[in-house]
């Protein structure tokens, strides 16, 4: 399947309402995800079945973070009080996170702007596409969580937002 057709099909399901669509072939599985709202991200779920030896590498390693999240989580308990005031924005997909829109423009956002609902926060780059990320939200930036460049997960915290 072509990347061509892949992005046609994102835009298909986009428009056509569904929650989730899953697409299995004699060498992939697909699996597209979007929110119930119709400006919702979409989330993809790519999978090789064969003959990609590179993905299954880093599905590998993936279990390997997720096992030190919770470590981390509870050793931090103190500080998510701290941060209960803040509203989380979290990673919408699975991508590359970029803080600017090309390596010579400047950064969408950086710590203590205000930002306005709508405003774009970030890019996550996806299978070759670039996602603009937008906040839900207004306030103010309080912090950045990830840094520029960096793997991110579904549902990863990117930003702190102070809604006051």
């Amino acid at each position: 399947m072509e990347l061509k057709e892949i992005q046609n099909l994102i835009k298909f399901v986009a428009k056509s309402g569904a929650s989730e669509v899953k697409l299995e072939m004699d060498d992939i599985k697909i699996t597209i995800k979007t929110g119930s709202e119709p400006d919702a991200a979409t989330a993809i779920h790519y999978a090789p079945v064969q003959q990609q030896p590179q993905i299954p590498q880093a599905v590998a390693s993936a279990p390997a973070t997720e096992q030190k999240a919770p470590a981390e989580t509870s050793a931090s308990a103190p500080l998510a009080d701290d941060n209960s005031k803040y509203i989380t924005i979290k990673s919408p997909i699975i991508g590359t996170f970029y803080r600017k829109p090309a390596p010579d423009k400047p950064l969408f956002v950086e710590v203590g702007q205000t930002i306005a609902e709508g405003d774009v926060l970030c890019i996550i780059e996806a299978m070759k596409l670039f996602n603009e990320i937008e906040s839900e939200v207004s306030g103010k930036i309080v912090k950045i969580l990830v840094d520029d460049s960096s793997p991110v997960e579904f549902d990863q915290p990117l930003f702190l937002v102070d809604p006051s």
